[in-house]
């Protein structure tokens, strides 16, 4: 029997009566939805409330694909009812305002870059995240909590997934003593050792691994020692 929603008969239909459910997104945000049919009128997405979301094909950047997810921005139409699209760059901005260094911001990861990952900040502005920001794999679509690194002399973003100052220290030393009890009081990873296989073990830069050691150094929770740092016993 064919799937009731291929005989949809107005753009708002529904797919008849569904339980409650956890709304995915609301008007004015950013999201990654899942495509539930795909007819004559356009797409429809799963956001989560009663009624699937229209993706007019206007503003389609390609044909969607059933069972598959497509990032949009939703907004209202001129009759005042939800829509989504798929140009997002109508609707976020290059330029942020009202953002400075160090604000705590939400993200959703929009697509990877040679330089890192571009994400949509507090659904409204474009942002970098670098890849030595990056503190652990990210996916398309996937909400995170941000910083605002830097704002460049265009307004543009730079993003960071540790907070600022003492706040990052605080982090990445906590990172890095889960990863000691987890090991058994040791790592091998120390100053010389390579930038990428700190990355690889602590999702962490170099210079944030050195300066975040140092600091438990300084406190006496660990010791540095030539080919790795240990916890010191009786100090956790």
């Amino acid at each position: 029997m064919p799937d009731s929603r291929d005989s949809r008969s107005s753009r708002f239909a529904t797919s008849g009566p569904r339980r409650a459910r956890t709304p995915k997104a609301q008007i004015g945000e950013v999201a990654y939805l899942e495509v539930v049919v795909v007819n004559d009128t356009g797409a429809f997405l799963d956001w989560g409330h009663p009624r699937d979301l229209l993706l007019p094909f206007g503003e389609q950047r390609f044909r969607p694909t059933p069972g598959k997810r497509v990032l949009v921005r939703i907004y209202e139409d001129q009759q005042g009812r939800p829509v989504a699209s798929q140009k997002l760059d109508r609707f976020v901005q290059d330029a942020a305002k009202g953002l400075a260094p160090g604000d705590q911001v939400e993200l959703v990861v929009a697509d990877h870059t040679d330089l890192g990952v571009k994400a949509v900040v507090d659904h409204r502005f474009w942002g970098l995240l670098y890849r030595d920001d990056m503190t652990r794999p990210v996916r398309r679509g996937q909400r995170l909590t941000g910083f605002v690194k830097r704002v460049r002399d265009d307004g543009r973003l730079d993003l960071s997934l540790l907070p600022p100052g003492a706040a990052r220290l605080d982090a990445v030393g906590e990172r890095v003593l889960e990863a000691l009890r987890k090991s058994g009081g040791y790592l091998p990873l120390a100053d010389k050792s390579p930038a990428h296989e700190i990355k690889a073990r602590l999702g962490v830069s170099k210079s944030a691994f050195k300066q975040a050691i140092g600091r438990l150094y300084k406190e006496q929770r660990i010791t540095i020692e030539a080919s790795g740092i240990r916890l010191v016993p009786g100090r956790e």
